[in-house]
């Protein structure tokens, strides 16, 4: 049930299987042959308010402490998508979720609180069967 994570400009690799960027916007100046990624699902990262409350762009910036718990009830939107990547992984199909090239601290990021749903939803699926 591997579910990674990269920023969508690190080297692809054999093993990534399904690379799937999760960011609310489309990065910038990439045309669509140099796309490091198979699909594009801006639904997956934060909201446009959330994104901006965090980088400070209409105030002083929320903590990650803040972030995290605004993300993850985000997501309770996007359950039908986090469990067809559940069912994906659990079938043993590798999964990879890109973020923004300026995303540098995996620990402190929305592509890691989805990483674990996705594995918990994978493992509960697995466990079902």
């Amino acid at each position: 049930m591997p579910v990674r994570t990269k920023r969508w400009n690190d080297p692809a690799d054999p093993d990534d299987g399904f690379r799937l960027l999760v960011t609310r916007y489309r990065p910038r100046g990439v045309k669509k042959a140099d796309e490091t990624w198979q699909e594009w699902w801006p639904e997956m990262g934060p909201s446009r308010a959330l994104h901006a409350a965090f980088w400070g762009k209409s105030g002083r910036p929320i903590t990650f402490e803040q972030y995290r718990p605004r993300y993850l009830e985000e997501m309770r939107g996007q359950t039908f998508r986090i469990r067809a990547l559940a069912d994906r992984a659990a079938a043993g199909e590798t999964i990879t979720l890109l973020c923004s090239s300026a995303c540098v601290d995996p620990a402190r990021c929305h592509r890691t609180l989805l990483a674990k749903l996705i594995d918990q939803g994978a493992r509960h699926r697995s466990g079902d069967r």
